[in-house]
């Protein structure tokens, strides 16, 4: 017996995905990343534009993301204060937010897309796959590395009520020193001259309450998901829950 199956008609940017696959044996994924089917040595191939048509990175760039991803770091350069990192960090130690298995905490990030990247507007869990998968591709043998890459965004529940609803300057984006001057490197620097930390003799020079080589364990960062997972890592070492265990259904308080 013989099933015959009506092919569904594909109109838009949907036939134009195939047609480039069907011409350039090459992979659409679902972010509008295009990654070759056939990669030398099966390593990972990064995509040269994102999914916007820029190149990555790129925070000048005209398109539709790029005035949304300038307010967020208005907003982060101006609420990131010395005192404000203080804070946070005081409130995240205790870790009494919830309690559950790394899976669980990457399937909440299917709720969260992070306002600060220009390049990418989808949930979460997709960059963490993605960037798991891309260095299981490159460091075959490299266990650790697979399972860091899996988790190194998992704070970024911050913004989620559950563990306070923070806003998104609070969490994602570029981090960097308080305490201290804010250095010209830094993405729209220009937004810090509203920060109070900028107008503080005491935080406004080059090494302001620090001493130069004091090392980075004595030095206050911007409060957000890196720091939220360090903690969180902190607990688990502490607790002689190693990387295997966090990897499987351990649960871990967050």
């Amino acid at each position: 017996m013989t099933i015959l199956i009506d092919q569904p008609e594909l109109i838009g940017s949907r036939a134009e995905d195939q047609n480039l696959q069907e011409q350039t044996n090459e992979l659409v994924l679902d972010g509008g990343f295009v990654v070759p089917k056939t990669m030398p040595n099966d390593g990972f191939v990064a995509p040269e534009i994102n999914s916007f048509g820029k190149t990555f990175r790129d925070y000048n760039a005209e398109c539709e993301r790029q005035k949304s991803v300038e307010e967020f770091y208005r907003l982060q350069h101006i609420n990131q204060t010395y005192d404000f990192v203080k804070k946070m960090r005081e409130e995240y130690a205790k870790l009494d937010k919830a309690e559950m298995s790394i899976w669980e905490c990457c399937e909440l990030l299917n709720e969260v897309v992070d306002e600060s990247d220009p390049d990418l507007d989808e949930p979460q869990i997709q960059h963490l796959l993605q960037s798991a998968e891309a260095i299981r591709k490159d460091y075959p043998d490299e266990d650790w590395l697979h399972l860091t890459a899996l988790i190194h965004d998992l704070g970024k529940v911050l913004t989620l009520p559950k563990f306070g609803g923070l806003p998104q300057w609070a969490v994602v984006g570029d981090t960097f020193p308080l305490g201290c001057a804010f250095d010209e490197s830094n993405v729209h620097h220009k937004y810090f001259k509203e920060n109070p930390d900028s107008n503080n003799p005491a935080y406004n020079t080059k090494n302001g309450i620090y001493t130069e080589g004091c090392g980075l364990d004595n030095v206050m960062i911007s409060w957000g998901h890196d720091d939220y997972m360090y903690l969180v890592c902190l607990l688990c070492f502490e607790s002689n829950h190693n990387c295997a265990g966090a990897y499987s259904s351990r649960s871990t308080k967050i």
